[in-house]
């Protein structure tokens, strides 16, 4: 029996899956956040090792029955990123490793062969992707300041705005006049505005996202343009992976999967937006594309990368087992 283990390090969480060859899994960890760029080298060396520490031991193996690691970690960017990385991860006892940028596990859980691009929205955004020759491309995934304009952070903040202006009448009217302050427990949006002005709050959570996608689908115009111009930023995105990548020539000759990650893909699944990110792609990069939203966890995509080191093909059995199993 061959053992793999998967780990994917996130900002909030850690996790790690063992499997053998048949992807069967047979030990899974969870720890803290397993980014560098967030908590140190040191304390998120700490993370990975736990995980991948439980999920070994739950497994009954040793590490060095361990045929193969693949660490799919957030943070891991830039050559910078890996110069740190690396040395560290070294340290680990698994003698065949590889760390990618968590965009790659996540390409992964939605290509069979790893090739196509992957947007990623949740609290940021980022994009990425790999092409036939095996060449890959980042674009975003760096904040504002550097070029990007969607992600549930920034669609929060995009929202309350749209509120404020509403009210003052600097906006067309909208419901997010009503909905955002009683999201916050308020009758008002000036007794949201005066109460939070009174206590210095300039910042609102992403989870506000929730009353955006809400306002969307009962058709308030507002909601909507907001909605529609977060998927325009998603689809340039996804354009300038395909475009700095060579085109659709550079992809094969099947229509290129775009993986689509993060909960605001994922769980939000807006119409509005989804329509408008594949209206600007079609436009944009000029190829046939696939939207795909992955059934399986981002650590599987660890998992399958990791038996694409060692030769192996997961069964179609086994990407039907994960699609019905979360780790823990």
């Amino acid at each position: 029996m061959t053992l793999i283990l998967g780990v994917d390090g996130g900002g909030s969480k850690t996790r790690a899956v063992v499997t053998d060859d048949s992807g069967v899994i047979r030990g899974e960890g969870q720890a803290g956040c397993g980014n560098h760029q967030t908590s140190g080298i040191d304390a998120a060396l700490a993370e990975i090792r736990a995980a991948a520490e439980q999920a070994v031991h739950e497994a009954g193996a040793a590490p060095d029955e361990i045929a193969a690691v693949c660490y799919g970690l957030a943070g891991a960017d830039r050559p910078a990123d890996f110069a740190v990385l690396r040395p560290a991860l070294a340290s680990l006892p698994y003698r065949n490793w590889d760390v990618v940028c968590d965009t790659m596990t996540g390409l992964r859980t939605g290509s069979p062969d790893g090739i196509g691009v992957v947007l990623v929205c949740g609290s940021g955004t980022n994009a990425a992707g790999r092409n036939a020759r095996g060449e890959t491309i980042q674009t975003g995934g760096f904040g504002y300041l550097y070029g990007d304009a969607a992600g549930g952070s920034h669609m929060a903040e995009e929202t309350f705005r749209a509120a404020v202006r509403s009210w003052e009448l600097r906006e067309i009217p909208s419901r997010l006049t009503q909905d955002v302050p009683a999201w916050y427990g308020f009758e008002t949006m000036e007794q949201l505005v005066n109460d939070w002005l009174d206590r210095g709050i300039y910042h609102v959570s992403s989870d506000l996202t929730l009353v955006l996608h809400r306002a969307g689908e009962a058709g308030d115009e507002l909601a909507v343009r907001l909605l529609r111009s977060a998927g325009r930023e998603l689809g340039l995105a996804a354009a300038s992976v395909i475009l700095r990548l060579g085109g659709f020539a550079a992809f094969g000759s099947r229509p290129i999967p775009i993986v689509l990650t993060g909960s605001v893909l994922q769980k939000g699944r807006s119409p509005h937006l989804l329509g408008a990110l594949e209206e600007t792609l079609r436009d944009r990069a000029g190829a046939p594309f696939e939207l795909v939203i992955p059934k399986i966890e981002p650590v599987f995509g660890a998992v399958l990368l990791a038996m694409d080191r060692l030769g192996f093909r997961a069964p179609q059995d086994a990407l039907q087992r994960w699609a019905s199993e979360s780790p823990r």
